[in-house]
């Protein structure tokens, strides 16, 4: 996996492959399920998921953190995005109302897809705070980021 992720994330921006060095299949937390997609070559698409807490507001909210999402190079544009429905059984079975995740803006294109059948609602200005995965002594704990976000109705509308 971690060699996938390298491949995978660092076509964009060679610094999105760093967290995957030393064999580490992760980037913060640790998923809690992994759907993986394999081929005769090998690993097809990953996506992973996290149930956390997130504040929406004043309130926190149980949802379901995808992520760790990639699909092979010479795979893209096959649709294979669209096994991501199979995925929906497991959020129900997690019993979170909301399924959550976010993409940088470049990525707008792709993941437009999911929202096409009613699958996913995308929003955008929407700023999101986040946490460094790991302690950085130059970077502040969190940081305030400017991107796309993924809504999924699983448990409710």
């Amino acid at each position: 996996l971690s060699e996938f992720f390298r491949k995978t994330y660092g076509r964009a921006n060679a610094s999105n492959a760093k967290p995957f060095e030393g064999g580490r299949s992760w980037a913060g937390a640790r998923p809690e399920v992994r759907a993986i997609g394999y081929d005769a070559h090998g690993i097809a698409a990953h996506i992973g998921i996290l149930r956390r807490f997130i504040k929406v507001g004043e309130v926190d909210l149980l949802v379901a953190e995808l992520g760790l999402y990639g699909v092979r190079s010479d795979l893209e544009g096959l649709g294979i995005s669209f096994s991501m429905q199979f995925v929906y059984p497991v959020l129900q079975q997690l019993g979170v109302p909301f399924a959550f995740g976010t993409v940088r803006h470049a990525l707008r294109n792709h993941v437009e897809r999911f929202c096409r059948g009613g699958l996913a609602t995308m929003l955008s200005g929407i700023p999101v705070r986040s946490t460094h995965p790991e302690v950085y002594p130059d970077l502040p704990p969190t940081r305030l980021e400017d991107v796309l976000v993924l809504v999924t109705p699983i448990g409710r509308s």
